[in-house]
């Protein structure tokens, strides 16, 4: 049924009775047209554009309807790439549609955030995120996205930075690695390249406690570590995944982690803020992300789908077993994580000047 505003004229007739609020009123103007073809002609665009207006709602309603994407911008095998298919299998189980992991790796893992930033906002298309989705904007100078292009919705889980050093280093303890730092030249410091989070777990190192160091990029975490244990690089931090084997192995020290709480699969070792560093605090993160304009309701079939598969006893001793802490949560959550990061490491930026290579 079609009615005009203000007018006694119906376009189309129906016994049942008018309800204003659900029926769809044509604009007075419509009702004005010099003859009945005319407005019927209106009438039939007015009542298209209507029919449009829940359209979104009833795609939402029905998603899935066919498999998800889910990029992960690093190459297989990392902790973001860990945590990423983690967190599609059990969307999978709970959404009844199968996730696809994407490996899309490249500068700085820019190369798969662009991809979905650009991608439609239909709920298809996510980025198992990273720090670098906080912080890259800060330090580049040129971006293939903006920002706002890219909308939080869940945190999945996040692998916690262990500091280590060589086996055979004298240093025993956090302290007494800082303290020597600060004496003659300083030492040198492995990074995964500027703006990866070894680099920001040196800049804390430096900016809250006036450690020495020496930033030395390498293409990878896996590089960076294996200069530490050829004892070429004085020390660096990576991802529990990454060190926990050759440090269990005896061919590296690991001297503190960077998290808020000891990691389960080696719970010997302490916190930065045990040892006495409270501002050294950063992990190796994954959340997912979801292009500017996906509708609400999808994102929050994601966020449940992802905390429900995190509070799962097997996927969560999986996870531990391999250092691993999963996080789930809502998408609150999400955000207010976002910005604090955003916060901090700013401040990080800031204090160490730290700019794209």
């Amino acid at each position: 049924m079609l009615i005009c505003r203000g007018a006694a004229v119906r376009v189309l007739t129906a016994i049942e009775p008018i309800d204003q609020e659900t029926v769809p009123v044509m604009p007075t103007d419509a009702c004005r047209l010099p003859s009945r073809r005319a407005a019927l002609l209106a009438a039939a665009a007015w009542i298209a554009t209507a029919a449009a207006l829940p359209s979104r709602a009833a795609a939402a309603d029905a998603w899935p309807t066919r498999p998800i994407h889910l990029v992960v911008p690093f190459a297989p095998g990392g902790a973001n790439d860990l945590i990423a298919r983690a967190a599609a299998e059990g969307m999978s189980k709970r959404l009844g549609q199968q996730v696809i992991v994407d490996n899309k790796p490249g500068a700085g893992a820019m190369v798969g955030a662009a991809f979905v930033a650009k991608a439609a906002p239909d709920g298809y298309t996510f980025l198992a995120s990273a720090a670098g989705i906080v912080s890259n904007s800060m330090i580049k100078k040129e971006m293939p996205y903006k920002d706002d292009e890219l909308v939080p919705v869940v945190m999945v889980g996040l692998a916690p930075s262990v500091i280590v050093v060589p086996a055979d280093s004298p240093y025993k303890t956090l302290k007494d690695f800082i303290e020597a730092s600060k004496k003659g030249a300083g030492f040198r410091w492995a990074t995964a390249g500027t703006g990866s989070t070894p680099h920001f777990v040196g800049g804390l190192l430096s900016t809250y406690y006036g450690a020495k160091l020496e930033m030395v990029p390498y293409k990878s975490g896996a590089e960076s570590v294996t200069a530490v244990m050829g004892a070429q690089i004085e020390g660096t931090s990576e991802a529990s995944v990454a060190v926990l084997p050759n440090v269990k192995g005896g061919k590296l020290r690991a001297l503190a982690t960077t998290w808020t709480e000891r990691i389960k699969a080696y719970p010997q070792l302490p916190t930065a803020t045990e040892e006495g560093f409270p501002k050294v605090q950063i992990a190796h993160w994954c959340g997912i992300h979801a292009p500017k304009g996906t509708p609400a309701a999808i994102l929050d079939k994601v966020a449940a789908a992802v905390d429900a598969a995190m509070k799962d006893p097997a996927a969560v001793a999986k996870l531990e077993a391999a250092g691993i802490q999963p996080v789930g949560g809502t998408r609150a959550d999400f955000v207010k994580f976002n910005d604090e990061e955003r916060a901090r490491l700013s401040a990080v930026v800031k204090a160490t000047g730290m700019k794209a290579d």
